[in-house]
């Protein structure tokens, strides 16, 4: 039940992504500077959706014999396609927050994974491209389009909640920013 609770929790927090893209909103940056991850995966989400696309006209041609299976079929493909753009609209509504009114940054991606990382505890930020990435324990790997761009170190452990709810702690952070140069700079200035 727990498990649902979480799956219905996930599509509705997309569809409200979806929502704040097509109006052009963004979502947590109010007091904040905010910096994209989304330019990233551009390409690869509108492949990815042209595939579902046309997997639903190819069902509906050979489906279209069977009306009951037809429409079970079009629904859900349709909500996948739905899905997939609310996947890209929350990386583009959903950005990274530097805030240093409240002394923290905040790693996000899609719906999945808000991380918030108190300032003081950053020992070390660079710039560091990285397009492989072994899980290892005590790091979190925030990958777009399979690498990372960013990478923080540490001084102690913050708490990282997966998809089901399960704590890790993690000492380093990899993720990727659209201006990663422009990130680690403001990041040195946040923590001065």
């Amino acid at each position: 039940m727990r498990i649902a609770r979480l799956l219905v929790r996930h599509e509705v927090r997309l569809l409200v992504s979806l929502a704040l893209w097509v109006v052009r909103r963004t979502e947590g940056t109010r007091s904040g500077r905010a910096f994209g991850y989304a330019r990233g995966q551009g390409a690869m989400m509108f492949g990815f959706g042209f595939v579902c696309l046309v997997e639903t006209v190819a069902m509906s041609v050979l489906l279209r014999d069977w009306p009951t299976v037809h429409a079970v079929f079009l629904f859900l493909d349709v909500y996948g396609i739905v899905i997939v753009v609310a996947l890209h609209a929350s990386s583009v509504v959903r950005p990274h927050v530097l805030d240093p009114g409240d002394g923290s940054l905040r790693i996000r991606r899609y719906v999945h994974v808000d991380l918030r990382v108190p300032l003081e505890r950053i020992a070390s930020v660079r710039r560091e491209l990285r397009m492989t990435h072994e899980r290892a324990d005590g790091e979190l790997d925030v990958e777009v389009g399979s690498q990372t761009t960013v990478t923080l170190e540490l001084t102690e452990p913050v708490t990282h909640l997966t998809f089901f709810g399960r704590r890790r702690e993690v000492r380093v952070v990899r993720f990727h920013a659209d201006d990663a140069d422009g990130l680690v700079r403001a990041l040195g200035r946040a923590r001065v």
